[in-house]
This record gives C-alpha cells, structure tokens and sequence, in this order.
C-alpha cells in the first residue's frame, strides 16, 4: 500500500474536489432534515504518490464534529482511514468530545468501515431518505447499494472523550 498524507484542501484542488463530489452525488448532502453543500465548509484531501486519493468535508460545530462527506478514489489504499484519523485530530485540537457521520440504510459499506475505527451506531432516522427525497432533494434514487431500498438514515458516532 502506497503512502497516503491528508492536508486541508487548497485552491488548488477546487476542480478536482467539484468533480470527484460530482462522481459521488455529493455535490449536495441531504442529511437529518437540511439539504448542505460540502463544498461550504472545511476539507481535508488524501495524497498519494499517484495524486489525490479522497476527501473528507467536515462542520465543527460546538463540541461536535461531523463528517459531512467521505469519499475514497480507490477502496483499500489507506486514504479513507489516513482522513479518519486526520479528522480525528482535527476534531481534538478543536476541542471537540464527539465525531459524528450520517451514512443510509444501504451504505454497507460505510458501516463496515466506520464501526471497524470504533464509531458506534447512535440512531436511527427510520425514512428520514424518504423524506429528503420528498422535499429536499429528489435525485436520490430509491434503490442503494447492493439493490437495498434506500429509505433511512443511520448516524454513527465516536467519543472523543473530555477534549
């Protein structure tokens, strides 16, 4: 596995990040009842010896912040991990006590993912995808990944501890 370093994202990057949010459908994030641009808020990018590798988007917010979005080029190289742990640290350094991320009943893998750093399930938003595609964004599809019907919204959480 290649090296991968996170930094925060540059201007530089705008280009890349618009069309790898695009590449994803997170070029607007539905979430917990309000529709947010990733793009509106901090980024974190992974690099790797072959250039960008991922980006995480974040909101501090208080003592908590969440992962707004987390995307990966490629699975298995080390970059989603290399933004987790980076966002981990910039989540103390602001004081933070909870790191929290918002994934869809069908995201199998993100749950496999999240719970294998020690997130933990905290809830669950049962048709909360419904609804936001309902009245907030109607391009999400119904059917997710692996053929899932795509319908909730489960929210994981990690203790920081007493930052």
């Amino acid at each position: 596995m290649a090296a991968v370093h996170v930094r925060p994202a540059t201007v530089a990057d705008r280009d890349w990040i618009a069309s790898f949010l695009e590449a994803n459908h997170s070029r607007r994030v539905a979430r917990d009842g309000d529709l947010v641009t990733p793009t509106d808020h901090p980024m974190l990018v992974a690099v790797a010896d072959d250039g960008l590798a991922g980006l995480l988007t974040y909101i501090v917010d208080g003592d908590a912040c969440e992962i707004l979005t987390l995307h990966a080029a490629n699975q298995w190289q080390g970059a989603g991990t290399a933004l987790v742990d980076e966002i981990r640290r910039v989540a103390l350094d602001a004081g933070c006590r909870r790191l929290w991320v918002v994934t869809t009943n069908d995201n199998v893998d993100a749950l496999r993912f999240y719970q294998r750093r020690g997130f933990r399930l905290a809830t669950l938003r049962a048709g909360a995808v419904d609804e936001s595609r309902r009245t907030l964004k109607p391009e999400i599809s119904t059917v997710g990944e692996y053929g899932i019907p795509l319908r909730d919204e489960i929210e994981l959480e990690l203790s920081l501890g007493d930052a």
